[in-house]
């Protein structure tokens, strides 16, 4: 690899949040091939858009594992805005279309300093037909709500598992989460504002088996889902590196289903939904440039997001990846075999360093 080429890739430390080091996503680093940041096709007309790894809740059954509480994190990640909306440009262009944008992640969104430019920056771009955001709004005012808005922000999927204050703390794991100023916000979007409004609580089954009827009826009666489905219920999934509490049961994919089709029935309001309801559609993915069993030259850029991880790049792929498989770091430049290859995520295992 040539060595002014080489020296050009570099994550630069940007702050250090809850003793773990927050790095800097930037030119010329490219901005597909990992799970935690950057830009998502799983070849649909959707792309996931994830500008930062940082969450500032530490819920019990949180799948990534995110926020203060977190045990395997070792680094967080935070995008250049500007970058972050080049890459969705290219590659909405690579597929031909337009996209929806969901600006998602293994955090919240709300942590992401640039949000509102973010939002104006792809919007201008003229690639997405709407732009959406998950979050758990536990930081949203009517302000930020307005400024979103203004840059063009079409809809708000809401986490939110229970209309209780003493639960919400308790699923969140954190003390000063206000359930009640959520609430005033969410209902707030529904009936003031242009963004619409999707209601997106986790099933836990034993904890809060009741308060989802609840939140059905609550998102309905607020008036989300001006243009897009009201309420989904999620279901809870466990993640080798996520959070499993001790009173959550996994059920199988057979019972959700028939719970939710009797909870259906029981409230006579519709929570399932077809790809058509969302607008969504199989699309063109664009073109894979890594292959599972290929081996290749890569260049460590530093911690990986997870404990006993590094970060890298494959320049001749512009594809970032995951490197595993080491007694200890490496840097510099190595061979590595590419163990993962789905939606473009990279898993690589290292095989040697680079002679």
């Amino acid at each position: 690899m040539d060595e002014a080429k080489s020296t050009r890739y570099k994550m630069s430390l940007w702050a250090k949040v809850w003793g773990r080091k927050v790095y800097l996503i930037d030119e010329p680093i490219p901005l597909i091939g990992h799970i935690a940041f950057g830009v998502i096709d799983r070849g649909t007309n959707v792309l996931q858009v994830r500008p930062t790894t940082l969450c500032n809740l530490s819920c019990i059954f949180c799948s990534v594992d995110a926020g203060p509480q977190s045990r395997w994190r070792q680094a967080e990640y935070i995008v250049n805005y500007k970058w972050l909306a080049h890459w969705v440009e290219m590659t909405a262009r690579e597929k031909g279309i337009t996209v929806e944008a969901l600006i998602d992640g293994v955090g919240d969104p709300l942590t992401y300093p640039w949000l509102v430019k973010l939002i104006e920056e792809i919007k201008k771009r003229g690639v997405a037909h709407s732009i959406a955001l998950e979050t758990h709004a536990a930081t949203l005012t009517r302000q930020l709500v307005h400024k979103l808005e203004e840059a063009g922000l079409d809809r708000i999927n809401l986490s939110i598992e229970t209309l209780k204050p003493d639960k919400a703390k308790m699923l969140t794991a954190t003390k000063w989460y206000n359930l009640k100023r959520v609430v005033e916000i969410a209902e707030y979007i529904a009936k003031e504002t242009s963004i619409d409004l999707h209601v997106t609580p986790v099933w836990l089954p034993g904890i809060n088996d009741d308060d989802i009827p609840e939140l059905v009826e609550w998102a309905y009666r607020i008036g989300a889902g001006k243009k897009w489905p009201p309420v989904t219920i999620q279901k809870y999934v466990k993640h080798k590196y996520g959070r499993h509490p001790k009173d959550v049961r996994e059920v199988s994919w057979n019972e959700y289903w028939s719970w939710i089709k009797t909870l259906e029935k029981r409230l006579s309001k519709r929570i399932t939904w077809s790809m058509e309801d969302w607008g969504m559609r199989r699309a063109k993915r664009i073109k894979k440039r890594l292959r599972r069993g290929e081996a290749a030259r890569a260049l460590i850029l530093g911690p990986g997001w997870l404990k006993r991880e590094r970060l890298a790049v494959v320049p001749s792929a512009k594809r970032v990846v995951t490197v595993v498989g080491y007694a200890k770091e490496v840097d510099g430049e190595v061979f590595v075999r590419i163990t993962r290859d789905k939606d473009e995520i990279y898993i690589a295992r290292y095989l040697h360093n680079a002679r």
